[in-house]
């Protein structure tokens, strides 16, 4: 089930509202989280319910782990036949190799058979929804239940820790210490207006990023990635253009309507997203985009490794390796991995740029890390090779250079340099609101993002105008719906 679907914004949502604010009227608590963990369930198996036994496994073995954990950090516990890192390891290592059964195995076979010449057959496994996401959410359990930062000995409290329906599917990953109280506090039992009102004005904000931005960009991005046999100078930068913002809409959109739908209950869940595109460095870009899978990758595996604490060449290695891994998270693709290797090596460049001491003009600061940024995103979203490939040469202008009819009579002396004029988007089927969409995009990323609004947020006229005004755009474009690109890692 979608969050921009009919049935999740219609059925779905009201009804899970109504029953779990209904029972938490009556005091019936435990029914109230009973229900929401229900509802959760119900939401994860409607694409295909061979998805659940897989989930609630994951559940009930970590739940299990994590409470041994417990005990064994118990001074007074009697039990030690194990020690608590001993079943920490078991129960990390178990979790990996779940995820790498499913997300892995096929891309492992096909390596292992083309460097050994066998021909093994691939086993086609089909990745569950939200895999990597409620994998990692409980690895974090774990560390935190052995570091005695968590305990938590009531299985329905940890079934709806995990399953909570606003973040299950594609983030953000929690920690169970910032969730849980917010779920017992008697202030989340009661139905806040307010609440509502800024979450339905969230939502709209959400929706209409995904539907109507996002999903057109798309157009343009799978017509030049997937369709074109090659791409000439303008057409590959507008391919790599729409994908950067496709994305950017995306994963914004569904991050602002998670939290919305969040809101609904009374339930803050962290900001895993902000203004990204505004970054002056990666650095800077990696605080802002997926932040909460950042937050993973430092306390989890950065530190874990060394962190900064051995040495200069330590440093860049750990550093190089948590993008390497970070890459590899994404995708079972060789693409993801050169994505990650190359963010790697921009993290260990802007350490060594910094270390200079040398100052960099804002304008020049954005224009690189942009940059920088929509080439890379070429690789994660290419499927193989030769697809990046006809992207980035087609952005080298190796592919020729077409420019628009009308700055013939203007440039014409360029014509023995190879310019030509004519139609210079006909690869990827463009048109004139691609270069208006192109150029919003570019405004947007530069605006307010919704965080800020929200803020801001006061219960009147206008922002019930802007609400149902991008609610009204965002269901006429509900034709089309497609799945938020974060479901495929």
């Amino acid at each position: 089930m979608l969050f921009n679907s009919y049935e999740f914004i219609f059925i779905f949502l009201p009804i899970t509202f109504g029953i779990y604010f209904w029972l938490n009227k009556k005091r019936l608590t435990q029914a109230s989280k009973g229900w929401m963990v229900f509802a959760s369930l119900f939401f994860y198996s409607w694409w295909n319910i061979l998805y659940l036994p897989l989930i609630l496994g994951s559940i009930l073995f970590n739940f299990t782990i994590g409470s041994t954990i417990t005990r064994l950090n118990d001074t007074n516990s009697s039990y030690k036949r194990f020690s608590p890192k001993s079943v920490l390891i078991f129960g990390v290592i178990s979790n990996i190799l779940l995820l790498g059964y499913f997300k892995y195995m096929d891309f492992f076979i096909t390596n292992v058979n083309i460097l050994a010449g066998t021909h093994w057959e691939l086993m086609h496994i089909v990745l569950p929804l939200g895999i990597s996401f409620f994998t990692f959410t409980q690895i974090a359990y774990l560390v935190d239940a052995y570091r005695n930062e968590v305990k938590e000995m009531d299985y329905l409290n940890y079934t709806l820790f995990v399953t909570f329906f606003p973040h299950l599917l594609a983030g953000p990953i929690l920690h169970h210490k910032e969730m849980m109280p917010q779920f017992d506090s008697l202030k989340s039992k009661v139905i806040n207006y307010r609440n509502i009102s800024a979450a339905l004005f969230l939502f709209a904000i959400g929706l209409f990023k995904k539907v109507v931005i996002a999903d057109t960009f798309a157009i343009w991005a799978t017509n030049g990635f997937d369709k074109a046999d090659s791409l000439t100078f303008i057409a590959a930068w507008a391919t790599s253009l729409s994908y950067t913002f496709q994305l950017y809409f995306d994963f914004s959109g569904y991050t602002d309507m998670a939290l919305a739908v969040a809101l609904l209950f009374n339930i803050k869940l962290p900001i895993n997203f902000n203004s990204p595109y505004k970054a002056l460095n990666i650095q800077d870009f990696w605080r802002r985009w997926h932040i909460t899978l950042s937050r993973f990758l430092r306390d989890y595996i950065y530190i874990p490794l060394g962190g900064n604490r051995g040495g200069e060449i330590r440093t860049y290695a750990n550093l190089f390796s948590v993008f390497l891994i970070g890459g590899l998270w994404h995708g079972a693709s060789w693409m993801f991995v050169i994505w990650g290797a190359l963010h790697g090596s921009a993290i260990v460049i802007h350490r060594i740029w910094q270390q200079t001491g040398l100052k960099m003009k804002t304008w020049l600061a954005w224009l690189i890390t942009f940059n920088f940024i929509n080439i890379t995103w070429v690789f994660f979203r290419a499927g193989e090779w030769s697809d990046a490939s006809k992207v980035l040469k087609g952005m080298a202008g190796l592919n020729g250079v077409i420019l628009p009819i009308g700055l013939q009579k203007y440039l014409s002396i360029l014509n023995p340099y190879g310019i030509m004029f004519g139609d210079y988007w006909s690869d990827i089927n463009g048109s004139i609101w691609m270069v208006v969409l192109l150029l919003l995009g570019l405004y947007i990323i530069r605006l307010k993002n919704s965080q800020n609004h929200l803020l801001s947020f006061i219960p009147n006229t206008r922002y019930a105008f802007y609400t149902a005004f991008m609610l009204v755009l965002s269901m006429m474009s509900m034709h089309k719906i497609s799945e938020f690109l974060y479901f495929n890692f």
